[in-house]
C-alpha cells in the first residue's frame, strides 16, 4: 500500500470552540487528505446535536452519520481514538467497566466502517496503575483477543506518549506489541513521541535533553535493527515549537496537573517542515529511517495538537487543513514517497 495522507479530525479544531466536524471534513477533503483518524470528541460532539443528547443509540447513530459524510467526501476513517488510561489499572473494578465500554467502541468502530482503534500509553497518577509489566501485556492480550472474536477483526495500534507513566519510549511500546503476540495488535510510531521523549525537554533552557543528538541516533539505530514494519498499522509525523523560556512554573503553558511534555504537546505541536514557526525536532532523521530504511508503506498522520485548534476563529479548520496539506508535500518530497494519489501534494504546489 502506497502511502497515504491522513489527520486526526481534532487537528482541524476543536468542536469545543465551535469547530464542525462537516467544516473539518470538508476542508480535509479540499486540500487533499484521503482519511482521518476520528476523535471520540467529534462523534460525542455530533451525538451531543441529536435528540436526546450523547447517549448510546445517539453515539451509533451520530457513528453512521459521520460514516456517510467521510464517504459522500471520499474519506476513509482510519481509526477511532483514542481509547485512554486502560492498561495496568490497580483498580480492576475500573478495568473491567473499560471492557465494557471497549465491548460499546466495537459497535461505534463497525458503524463508522473502519476495523482499528488506537490505543496510548496511560499517563494515569503510579498510585493508580501496576508496575508490573506482565499486567499491562495481560490486559492488552485480553482487548486483543475480544477484537480478533469481532467480525470483521478489530485492530488495536498502541503508541507510546512521550509522558506516559509506564510507557514513554517506542522502545516500550514495542516491548508491549511483541508480548502481546496478536496478529490484530500493532504498533503506531510518532515522530513527536519518539523526539519528544529523548530529544527535547521543554522544561530545560536549551529545549533539549542531555546527549540529544546522540540518544536520537542510538534509537533510530535500536529501531532499524528491531522493529518490524508488519506490525507497524501507521504512522504520524509532527514536530514542535522551541519554546522562548522553559516550561515551569510562571509558563503560560505551565499546568501543576500535567507533566511538562504533556502541556508542550497539547499547546505546541506542528506540522513537519514548520521551521518558520519554531519546529526543532529531528523529524527528518526520524521520518527518513521510518520510510526509506524500515520501508513503511501505508496511513501517514499529520496529528497536530496545538493551542490553534482551541480558537474561536472561523478560518482555523482551513488554515490547518492548509499547513497539513503543505507539510505532506514537503515530507513526500524530502522522503521520495510513493503515494496513491499524487493529486494530493499537487493540492499544496498549487496555493
Amino acid at each position: 500500500m502506497p502511502c497515504r495522507l491522513a489527520i486526526t479530525s481534532m487537528s482541524l479544531g476543536r468542536s469545543s470552540a465551535g469547530h464542525s466536524l462537516v467544516r473539518k471534513l470538508d476542508m480535509a477533503r479540499q486540500y487533499g487528505f484521503r482519511g482521518i483518524e476520528l476523535f471520540h470528541e467529534d462523534l460525542l460532539d455530533v451525538a451531543q446535536q441529536l435528540p436526546g443528547g450523547p447517549t448510546d443509540i445517539n453515539e451509533l447513530e451520530a457513528a453512521c452519520i459521520i460514516r456517510q459524510l467521510c464517504q459522500e467526501r471520499g474519506l476513509s476513517i482510519v481509526c477511532l481514538q483514542p481509547f485512554a488510561h486502560f492498561e495496568g489499572l490497580l483498580d480492576r473494578n475500573a478495568y473491567q467497566g473499560r471492557l465494557n465500554q471497549l465491548s460499546f467502541w466495537f459497535k461505534l468502530a463497525r458503524s463508522l466502517g473502519t476495523d482499528m482503534v488506537q490505543i496510548p500509553s496511560s499517563f494515569l497518577p503510579p498510585d493508580e496503575l501496576s508496575d508490573d509489566p506482565d499486567v499491562a501485556v495481560a490486559d492488552l492480550r485480553t482487548v486483543a483477543d475480544m477484537g480478533l472474536q469481532e467480525q470483521p477483526p478489530i485492530r488495536f495500534v498502541y503508541e507510546a506518549l512521550c509522558w506516559g507513566t509506564r510507557c514513554d519510549t517506542w522502545e516500550q511500546s514495542w516491548d508491549i506489541v511483541r508480548a502481546v503476540d496478536r496478529p490484530n495488535f500493532g504498533l503506531c510510531l510518532d515522530t513527536f513521541n519518539i523526539a519528544g521523549r529523548i530529544y527535547a525537554d521543554p522544561a530545560s533552557p536549551t529545549g533539549c535533553s542531555p546527549d540529544a543528538d546522540r540518544a536520537v541516533q542510538e534509537s533510530i539505530t535500536r529501531l532499524l535493527a528491531t522493529i518490524d514494519v508488519r506490525q507497524v498499522f501507521y504512522v504520524q509525523i509532527v514536530d514542535a515549537e522551541r519554546l522562548a523560556k522553559p516550561l515551569r512554573p510562571g509558563h503560560e503553558f505551565y499546568n501543576p496537573e500535567q507533566p511538562a511534555r504533556m502541556s508542550w504537546s497539547r499547546n505546541c505541536r506542528l506540522f513537519y517542515g514548520e521551521e518558520d514557526r519554531g519546529a526543532y525536532l529531528p523529524v527528518a532523521d526520524i521520518s527518513r529511517a521510518i520510510f526509506q530504511e524500515l520501508g513503511f508503506e501505508g496511513w501517514v498522520s499529520m496529528e497536530l495538537f496545538n493551542r490553534r485548534m482551541s480558537d474561536m476563529d472561523e478560518d482555523v479548520p482551513e488554515e490547518l487543513a492548509l499547513r497539513g496539506s503543505i507539510a505532506w508535500a514537503k515530507l513526500v518530497k524530502d522522503m521520495q514517497l510513493k503515494v496513491d494519489d499524487p493529486s494530493s501534494t499537487r493540492v499544496a504546489a498549487s496555493l
